[in-house]
Formats: structure tokens, sequence, C-alpha cells
């Protein structure tokens, strides 16, 4: 079932508000310290925040009867008055769309972007019957969690989306039109819909979830079909003229290089995605590739030759396509979204040795997502908890 829409929360500085900065922010900073050291006191709430009790005792009161939070077990302290311990209300979800050009992740998770169920839906060519399979996933779902309060559905999409006419404007790997989809799942679920670039919504996950501060710029790139950045600078994503800033995929490397999706040759995409890696492998062993790239990561982690040869060339180039946006952006820290994090021992030296090469100025911090391969997913829930498309 749905839930009536309550104040929604925003992405800001992580600090607490003075009487002359917004209420919202205490409150959002009260709702994140629950959600990330749960459960919670209000007098330990109030000793993290900086806030004076009076303060937080009326944000947790609003967040109680909002039901985005609860009160839990009781404290047994050595003496005095026993504490009433703070959680999130894990009754309300969210409903989280991965869309790939052939497969789509529909899942379940909580407000802390835990997953709780989800199914893959094959896509067909046919855009109505690809769509039409989505939301029935969908449907399942949330008919097989009817004990669960839905807040919305996010989705993260392989392309740059306008949100204001909520359409796609650049999807070169995406070989079905979703412009649609948007308005189609809010009409078929009856739920608020929140849609970004896969890079944007992930770039709000790492500071929504906190594994960053929210005070440093911040560039995610999503290693996948193709390559995709997320810019998070000044408090804000960064999103250029018809939302397309960060398509640093397409900036030629390789005048030479494959044909790409957008139209030219050698973007950074074609020799550091996985559709990148898959060929070297190909090239390299004169063997057929694995199905799917996770394979091919495996096959690396399990010593073949090829694989492990592949995947550094991949590593080499995406290192390169880093150093360029250090050069031009000059980011605190640099998050590497996808499947290649989960061997990152392996390949993150490489990755990391090109950025360091005749490095301008002192190199960002480069590290994967703490989430893995369900970052895409996580990030959804990101989208709809912010009202990100603003």
């Amino acid at each position: 079932m749905s839930t009536p829409q309550p104040s929604r929360f925003t992405f800001t500085r992580r600090q607490s508000a003075s009487n002359k900065t917004p209420r919202q922010i205490n409150r959002n900073l009260v709702f994140n310290l629950v959600r990330t050291r749960q459960p919670l006191s209000r007098a330990d709430l109030a000793r993290v925040s900086g806030l004076q009790r009076s303060t937080v005792s009326l944000i947790v009161e609003d967040l109680i009867k909002e039901k985005w939070i609860l009160e839990g077990s009781t404290g047994r302290p050595p003496r005095g008055r026993r504490p009433t311990f703070l959680e999130l209300n894990h009754q309300r979800a969210v409903i989280a769309l991965d869309i790939h050009p052939s497969q789509t992740t529909v899942a379940v998770t909580d407000l802390g972007g835990k997953i709780v169920a989800q199914n893959v839906v094959a896509l067909a060519e046919d855009p109505n019957k690809a769509i039409q399979a989505i939301i029935a996933s969908i449907r399942k779902l949330i008919a097989a969690h009817s004990d669960k309060s839905f807040d919305g559905i996010g989705i993260s999409l392989p392309g740059r989306a306008d949100p204001l006419l909520e359409k796609l404007i650049f999807a070169p790997n995406l070989k079905w039109p979703v412009s649609s989809i948007k308005s189609r799942i809010q009409r078929a679920t009856g739920l608020h819909v929140e849609m970004d670039n896969v890079a944007n919504a992930c770039a709000l996950s790492e500071v929504w979830f906190g594994d960053s501060d929210g005070l440093h710029d911040l560039v995610v790139v999503n290693v996948s079909e193709g390559i995709g950045t997320g810019i998070f600078a000044n408090g804000q994503l960064l999103r250029g003229a018809n939302g397309m800033a960060g398509e640093f995929g397409h900036v030629q490397m390789d005048t030479d290089g494959p044909l790409c999706g957008c139209g030219g040759r050698g973007c950074w995409e074609t020799v550091s995605s996985n559709r990148a890696g898959l060929r070297y492998y190909q090239e390299l062993s004169g063997i057929a590739p694995p199905q799917s790239f996770a394979a091919l990561v495996k096959m690396a982690q399990a010593d073949d030759v090829y694989a492990i040869k592949a995947l550094e060339k991949m590593s080499s180039f995406l290192g390169r396509g880093l150093r360029m946006i250090s050069s031009a952006l000059a980011p605190s820290e640099i998050v590497i979204v996808g499947d290649i994090t989960t061997a990152w021992y392996m390949f993150g030296p490489v990755v990391e040795a090109e950025l360091k090469l005749n490095a301008l100025s002192k190199e960002p911090r480069l590290r994967p997502s703490f989430e893995g391969n369900t970052a895409r997913l996580r990030s959804a829930v990101a989208l709809v908890m912010n009202g990100s498309l603003v």
C-alpha cells in the first residue's frame, strides 16, 4: 500500500543548523543519525549531533508521528531513568529498479538500503512488452510484501534523463525507448516515481548512506555496459545544461578505436567498460568470451591468465580516464561502482597506478563503493528519500 507523502529529506552539508538556517537541516541530521547508528536514545542523539535536547525531542516526535522512526527497546543503565531506543520503521519500504539494456533488477529495500527481496526481469526488444514485464514484477513484489508501506519507486537508468520533461535525452547503450516509463509505472502502481542517471543516483547514495561526508567534492564512476559519471560538488549534484554534465565516457581516447554507441570512435567507454573487458579476452585468447562480465571476473579470480590480462588492460584504460577526471575537476574522492569492484584487490592497483601517473596535483582518494555491485539498487532508495530530481 502507498503512504501519504510527508516532508521529504534533502541532502545538505552535515552540520547542525543555527537559528538562521532551515529546521529541515536538523531534521535530516537526526534522521540520518538514527539510520546509521540505530538503536539510539534521545540523549545519545543530542550528544552526537550537538543539538539541544529539546530540539532533538521535538524532531524525534515529528519523525515518530510521520512513522519514519519508531520507539523500540529500553536500555538498562546502572542508575537513573531507562532510555528508550529509536530505530527506523522497517515496515516502510522502497521499490528499487536498476535498468540495464537487456535486463532489469527490481527489488524491495528498507529505508536503510537493505535489500529485502529482488527479481531479475529479462527485457524483450519490444518496449511495450519490456515495460509491461517490469510493471508485472513490481506488482508481484508489492503483493508479496503486503505488510509493508511503500514510499515510492526509484529508477536508475543507463542514460541521461530530463527530470522536467521526464524523458531520456541521451542513452546510447539503451536500445529500447523508456521515455514513458516513469508515468506508466506511476499510473500502474499509484506510487511516486523518481528517475535519474545511475551515476547521479550513486553519487547521491554515497552521501545519503554516509559513505562520503557530503562536505567534499565527489565523483562516482559507474563501470558497466558503458561508463557513466555522477558529480557531487558544493553540496549538490552537478547537472549542467540539459542534464548532460558528466559524460566523460564519450570523450575520445583512441581515434582508431572501436565504434561507440554515440556514433564516435574510441570513446573512453569503448576501451574501459565491461564490454571492452570481454572484447579484450576474446582478442587475447582467441576464445569466445563468457556470457557475462561477472563470469569473466570470476575467471580472473580463479587465475585464468587471459581473463587477468584482459581485466588489467581494461583497468589501465579506466585509470587513464580517471586521470582526465582528476585533472578536470580535482575532486576529493572518486568512487567506482560496478562488477569490477568485486576483484578490486586485483585490479584496483592497476587503476590507481594510472591515476597517479604524471598527476598535475595531489590525486583524489580512490575507492570502490562499499556496496559493491548492489550500489545501483541502493542508489534508487536515495532518489526516493531525497526527492532528488529538482
